[in-house]
């Protein structure tokens, strides 16, 4: 368990140690927070990203909720500081400037001489290349989710997008994401209950595309009251944590508990949020939590297995987040924020060419 605020300043137009470019102008407080769409240097891709005011809330669900599990309790009051969460799930069309080397690729075609933080983006480690098509059909272009990846691969990316643009950018914590998703409410979806979901979540009872179940493009439901589109539904979400079946147990009862966080340093389990295309409802629940399992990529024909890519896990994805206090590099490091090679698995690199 984890009881502290990230500290942190960001300043325009100068480069920090890390890579990341500090706004003079950048907000103090949340209420100075602003929606804002990063469009992605040397390319046509851009992603909305929301504002998520600072608060506390009851995480988990109470015994009385419809499809809870004993994982999701006992409840408690965690306090989340303020941050900026991405509008959508990450698509294809951003996860592959960095997994397929599109950046650097554009670049090279277009012959653009890199900028520095395009060369802090191209020292990021790359994966190998997929054995297969790992949207397996169901579709890239046009805004469908990226999928099939690890944990660790979701934070490469994230540390890959920080240097390209030059703000930090990382996977939500397991209490920041379902915050995000409750967006002040405490029923057990964010929109009441689940007779209103198919207006919006796809879920394994309204997914299917000519009988075959699939994901969708992002955005294409309503979204939650702070307009975060897919929270429920779609493609499950990577979050920082190890998954815990007790986790919850550790906080007290009687006080707040801020930042909570389970360190992760195995492979398995970690946490992955929001259900899914190929879920029932009830999965998709503010409070439902999912670990992972090696048979997420039972298929893979690697060896070792691959630290990026899951055969079988078309059912997650993830979204990304700015945090407005900018952790230290300590902070990074002793929290694992950023990506680490887990301890039981072997990192392949794709070499530059």
């Amino acid at each position: 368990m984890r009881q502290l605020f990230l500290q942190g300043l960001m300043v325009v137009g100068v480069l920090s140690s890390a890579g990341l470019v500090v706004a003079a102008e950048a907000p103090k407080s949340d209420k100075e927070m602003k929606p804002y769409t990063q469009k992605i240097d040397h390319t046509e891709v851009t992603f909305d990203m929301v504002p998520i005011p600072g608060g506390e809330y009851l995480m988990g669900s109470p015994k009385t909720e419809a499809g809870r599990a004993d994982d999701e309790g006992p409840q408690h009051k965690v306090k989340i500081e303020p941050f900026w969460m991405g509008k959508h799930e990450v698509t294809w069309e951003e996860f592959e400037l960095w997994s397929l080397l599109m950046d650097a690729k554009l670049r090279k075609f277009q012959e653009i001489a890199p900028t520095p933080l395009d060369k802090r983006a191209d020292a990021v480690t790359k994966p190998t290349p997929p054995y297969t098509d790992m949207s397996f059909g169901m579709g890239k272009d046009g805004g469908y989710p990226a999928i099939c990846m690890t944990q660790h691969a979701a934070k490469k990316y994230c540390e890959w997008l920080s240097a390209k643009t030059g703000i930090y950018y990382r996977l939500p914590t397991e209490a920041e994401w379902e915050y995000a998703c409750r967006a002040g409410t405490t029923t057990p979806y964010s929109f009441g209950d689940a007779s209103k979901i198919d207006d919006y979540a796809w879920h394994a009872g309204n997914s299917a595309v000519d009988g075959e179940k699939k994901y969708h493009p992002v955005g294409k439901k309503k979204p939650n009251p702070w307009g975060l589109f897919d929270m429920h539904g779609n493609v499950a979400e990577w979050v920082q944590d190890r998954y815990e079946p007790e986790f919850y147990a550790k906080f007290p009862a009687d006080k707040t508990t801020v930042f909570p966080l389970c360190l992760a340093d195995e492979e398995y389990p970690r946490v992955a949020r929001g259900g899914s295309w190929m879920f029932e409802p009830d999965k998709a629940r503010s409070a439902t939590r999912l670990g992972s399992d090696p048979e997420w990529k039972e298929q893979d024909p690697q060896l070792p297995k691959s630290a990026w890519y899951m055969t079988d896990a078309l059912f997650v994805g993830f979204r990304i987040v700015r945090p407005l206090q900018v952790p230290s590099d300590d902070e990074r490091k002793n929290l694992r924020l950023d990506a680490v090679v887990p301890k039981d698995v072997k990192e392949r690199v794709t070499l530059e060419d």
